[in-house]
């Protein structure tokens, strides 16, 4: 059993937690970034129907989506290092948070896929072949024409996939990265106050998740301003 509830030691617990935010945001900033260079990646194998391609990327997909993100995180924490040794590289030295980063990564950069080739699907076929026609390649369309318009379409459900993520890095503390709940959780066995704590970490993890929605709000309505300019007529 714990202590009796003190409401003075989530205030006192508030700035020691927050001292450990960056780490939580370094995690999600770096599995962000490798994720859209991955989700592009897979997704695009899939968008042109490419023999092989399609198949890993589908089966990689699949994985990721049928997967527990933290039992994600001991494959790669624990296979990682196994499978480079068989290629004579060693890096059972490197940090607890690269392993958290890379999977991280691999595991939005397969959702982000699916999210971006809906999002192409749903550009109208007719723009593709209207850039054809007045002499694009397949690829000057596919960035010109159609990629804006999926990004567009894509943004909402990437900014739900963020925010979702945001807070699924406090899962990094079971391999040893001490982020803030990893901070909350040697806080809460010093002090015996886990309640506090789990309070104080509550009010940060909203309060960051708030303050994304409101910069992806913002974001959105930037990326959506020129349907206000030009109005589609009905």
């Amino acid at each position: 059993m714990g202590k009796s509830f003190d409401l003075n030691l989530v205030f006192d617990f508030l700035p020691k937690l927050l001292s450990y935010l960056h780490i939580t945001l370094l995690i999600l900033v770096g599995a962000v970034l490798i994720g859209l260079l991955v989700g592009f990646l897979a997704a695009l194998p899939r968008i042109y129907n490419i023999p092989v391609l399609r198949t890993l990327s589908a089966i990689y997909v699949s994985f990721i989506r049928g997967t527990p993100i933290l039992i994600q995180l001991f494959l790669v924490y624990y296979g990682l290092p196994e499978l480079l040794k068989t290629i004579q590289i060693d890096v059972t030295h490197m940090s607890s948070l690269v392993f958290v980063i890379i999977t991280y990564g691999f595991s939005i950069g397969a959702l982000f896929s699916e999210i971006i080739r809906a999002a192409v699907s749903a550009v109208d076929r007719g723009q593709t072949e209207a850039a054809y026609a007045i002499g694009m390649t397949p690829i000057a369309a596919f960035v010109r024409i159609v990629l804006p318009q999926a990004l567009t379409i894509a943004f909402p459900n990437f900014a739900n996939l963020v925010i979702s993520y945001l807070k699924d890095t406090s899962l990094a503390f079971y391999i040893g990265v001490m982020d803030m709940t990893g901070r909350g959780q040697t806080l809460g066995t010093a002090t015996n106050h886990f309640l506090e704590v789990y309070i104080s970490l509550a009010i940060i993890y909203y309060a960051v998740c708030i303050l994304l929605e409101k910069c992806f709000s913002l974001l959105e309505t930037r990326m959506l301003r020129y349907e206000r300019q030009f109005p589609v007529s009905q």
